[in-house]
């Protein structure tokens, strides 16, 4: 009788990583410390990628943990993930909106999009880069997975930063602070504070309405105003830990309900576009899209967000036809 190797009866998940930037990096460090999957990092920099995980595997003795973190500029490396992660793309700089990455960014994301899921066809595609629900939606075009793969990362972070600015002015632990942020990644992100909660209690019934549009105002621009004091570079910790969740959620099958960026076909009367939604989290993906009871208000803004997504998915869509076009 022939014995299965090890490496068949416990097969390691993986996790690819492209970019090895401040986000790329800690994000591997995040999944290699909870133990939650080797880790590929990938960077078109040549060294870069290694030294991080050479650093990274100097470390494992220290943080108890035997996963494997590689570095590569080749995309073969990469082959057989589990999920990919797209956070290459630059940075925001002071006084730049996320919109205007679009042009720098939308080429580098399709083509990481294309190289990962072509040696990963049955990944996870999860987009990091800014804009995200634009990239997200390029890198679905791109890659023609269907929808519960493909999904960006944005209400998690918005999610955190308004649970973070609760937990503050009201000097509490924001473990017991449950919030939820929908629409775009952007300054139309649509925070509800009806569904926002402490160990319960919603915070309509612990702040006055001036107080609460005040944070949300905050949450609104809580990337622009980390930019704005570290002038050289953007966000990078929360980012990180916000994408490290998702991870974890599908990795370990958790159906966790989550706000991320979902292609929607119809939910909150939306078509063809990725926005900010509450999803169920797990092994496949997007299990399925939780529509909430929205008021007329909060309906109305979600659709603003919508639209100013989509106009961006035209300007990037007709950018990239150009480039094409002038490389014929």
């Amino acid at each position: 009788m022939t014995i299965p190797s090890l490496s068949i009866l416990h097969h390691s998940p993986r996790v690819t990583i492209i970019g090895a930037g401040k986000v790329g990096s800690t994000l591997a460090q995040r999944i290699a410390e909870k133990n939650l999957a080797d880790v590929v990092l990938l960077d078109v920099m040549a060294g870069l990628p290694q030294g991080l995980a050479l650093d990274l595997m100097e470390a494992r003795g220290i943080e108890l943990h035997d996963r494997q973190i590689t570095g590569t500029t080749d995309y073969a490396d990469t082959a057989d993930s589990d999920v990919v992660v797209i956070t290459a793309g630059l940075p925001r700089k002071p006084g730049m909106s996320r919109d205007d990455l679009i042009k720098t960014n939308a080429k580098i994301v399709v083509e990481a999009a294309r190289e990962a899921i072509a040696h990963s066809p049955d990944a996870i595609l999860i987009v990091v880069t800014n804009p995200l629900d634009v990239m997200t939606y390029l890198a679905w075009q791109a890659t023609q997975l269907p929808r519960d793969r493909v999904m960006g990362m944005a209400g998690v972070l918005d999610s955190a930063r308004f649970q973070a600015f609760i937990a503050m002015e009201l000097g509490i632990s924001p473990s017991d602070v449950h919030t939820m942020v929908l629409g775009s990644h952007g300054d139309l992100m649509v925070p509800l504070p009806r569904y926002s909660t402490v160990s319960g209690v919603p915070i309509t019934e612990l702040m006055d309405a001036a107080t609460i549009e005040r944070l949300v105002e905050r949450t609104r621009h809580g990337g622009a105003e980390i930019v704005e004091l570290m002038q050289t570079g953007s966000a990078y910790f929360a980012p990180a830990s916000s994408t490290s969740l998702m991870v974890e959620a599908i990795l370990l099958n958790q159906s966790r309900l989550l706000p991320v960026a979902a292609y929607l076909q119809g939910e909150y009367g939306l078509n063809d576009v990725f926005i900010g939604v509450p999803c169920r989290l797990g092994w496949d993906g997007i299990e399925n899209v939780l529509e909430l009871r929205l008021t007329e208000a909060e309906m109305a803004a979600l659709h603003a967000s919508a639209e100013a997504v989509r106009r961006n998915i035209e300007q990037a869509t007709e950018m990239l036809a150009t480039v094409a076009d002038s490389n014929n």
